[in-house]
């Protein structure tokens, strides 16, 4: 990279000739990639709010999650160019912990387990993550009253665990490099969740690059391995022992404290009292997009996909609450009439029922950019998207960026996000569903609610790597900050830093 001021000079005018000619009498072909390039992009994010789907739709959504990426691009030949992308997240969750949130107090075991000495599941979100419950004893083992709350993490395992991905892809262009044909393949795992995807793209260029079309397609291949609320798993394998495993020895109190008879009807009893068989969940994707730019300032980009996916799409872990059923608890009984607050530290309700959803979904984004260049040191980038599915979720998505260049090597950037959805027909908050509907969920992610982010950015850049970390060229980095809050409560901050470096030849 030394050189590349020289080599840019000695070439240009070839260059220019080249796009002149005849494509195939071309007498000078620019590689795709000169060197290999390795980006790496850590970030801290953390969130907090009241509405934890694990536990119904009420409940502490503290989250905190630092994760590392490494992206890995290599020139095979002029034309070719591999890549590896890599990630992997370490997270610490009060709502997860709460998968099995009972145990002793004056304890140091978790409660019942379940008869399972792992606990884990895969809450559903844009991103996954597994989450472990370590329980060494049955419940009705240890002293002191048995104790949980949804405002507080289980002092259990589950509330901490990791996530990693991989992503190989192989790109390869034209001579006149107005063609580009890509395919990747992906794998994550976690304790509960594998996932498996391939895909492949082709771009093309033409009207003297001003014009651009893509299509890509997509395929994921996922299998859950399900976790389940501790009482209701207990409750299954225990064949509906309510004195066996994790209940022995614990009182099942219903709304106005009382103990109940746990051999009798008017105790608790989940809906269902099986496991989930499918344990597959598939998704199919194709995307189109098509770019243009109009003048010397100004370019316009419109994409729209349509993704499939079947399977299980629920999520066991996440507990929902019927309106029409009674209320029944294990803990202590003062703590009852601030079950919904924070004030409640000893107290948890037992579920109805763990969430359930369709077996097949069907979403369509179409989207528009634009980027308006309007001097050297300023740019305007505006996006919109508008988003439709078959559980009734429309929304909306506006985004502003607006890149200010500070010097030759220091860039600003400053970004406004707007986003609102309505609820899918099988949200409603907790203790609002009814038993006798077929698919329900307490999932805030599925209700209706508006969110705004804010977020400021700087990027330095040094395009002819003149720093140098062993044999790499420092080419530039990053750190960016974002605040996202929904109306609903929650608000979630996230720091990144990135860095990028060139290998030199």
């Amino acid at each position: 990279m030394k050189n590349l001021l020289k080599y840019i000079i000695l070439f240009l005018p070839i260059i220019l000739l080249a796009q002149n000619t005849d494509e195939n009498k071309n007498t000078y072909k620019k590689r795709v990639l000169e060197n290999s390039e390795v980006d790496i992009l850590t970030s801290f994010y953390t969130q907090d709010g009241s509405n934890a789907a694990v536990t119904g739709g009420i409940g502490s959504e503290n989250l905190q999650d630092i994760a590392a990426n490494i992206t890995i691009s290599v020139p095979l030949n002029a034309d070719d160019v591999f890549s590896f992308d890599g990630t992997i997240s370490d997270y610490t969750s009060a709502s997860s912990s709460n998968l099995n949130p009972f145990f002793k107090a004056g304890s140091r075991n978790n409660g019942g387990n379940g008869g399972d000495d792992d606990d884990r599941a895969q809450p559903l979100d844009t991103r996954t993550w597994a989450a472990k419950t370590g329980a060494s004893s049955g419940g009705g083992n240890s002293s002191g009253p048995t104790i949980g709350t949804p405002w507080s993490a289980s002092s259990g395992a589950s509330k901490t665990d990791v996530w990693g991905s991989g992503t190989l892809g192989y790109s390869h262009s034209s001579d006149s490099r107005n063609s580009i044909y890509n395919t990747h393949l992906s794998f994550s795992k976690e304790f509960d969740y594998t996932s498996f995807g391939l895909g492949a793209g082709f771009t093309k260029l033409f009207n003297q690059k001003n014009t651009e079309i893509g299509i890509k397609g997509n395929v994921y291949f996922d299998k859950w391995n399900p976790q389940y609320p501790t009482e209701i798993k207990t409750y299954i394998i225990t064949g509906g022992n309510l004195n066996a495993d994790f209940f022995n020895g614990v009182d099942i109190l219903d709304h106005n404290g009382n103990p109940t008879v746990k051999t009798g009807i008017n105790t608790w009893h989940p809906k269902n009292n099986t496991f989930i068989d499918k344990k597959g969940r598939n998704t199919y994707s194709v995307s189109l997009s098509f770019s243009q730019i109009l003048s010397k300032n100004l370019q316009v980009s419109i994409f729209s996909d349509i993704v499939m996916q079947k399977g299980w799409l629920a999520n066991p872990m996440q507990r929902v609450y019927f309106a029409d059923k009674p209320n029944y608890y294990i803990g202590r009984a003062s703590d009852i009439p601030n079950y919904t607050n924070n004030k409640n530290q000893g107290v948890f309700q037992l579920a109805d029922d763990y969430e359930h959803l369709p077996d097949n979904r069907l979403k369509i984004p179409v989207g528009i950019r634009l980027h308006y260049y309007i001097n050297e040191f300023l740019v305007f980038k505006t996006y919109y998207r508008y988003y439709s599915d078959d559980w009734n979720i429309n929304s909306h998505t506006l985004n502003f960026e607006l890149p200010i260049k500070l010097s030759r090597k220091y860039t600003l950037y400053p970004n406004y996000r707007f986003y609102n959805q309505t609820a899918a027909k099988y949200f409603a908050p907790y203790e609002q569903l009814l038993s006798t509907s077929t698919y329900y969920t307490s999932d805030f992610d599925l209700s209706e609610y508006n969110a705004n982010q804010f977020g400021i950015g700087l990027k330095y850049t040094d395009v002819f790597t003149k720093k140098k970390v062993w044999k790499f060229g420092f080419k530039n980095w990053s750190l960016n900050y974002n605040y996202y809050k929904r109306n609903t409560g929650f608000h979630a901050h996230i720091i990144s830093f990135g860095t990028k470096f060139v290998l030199d030849k």
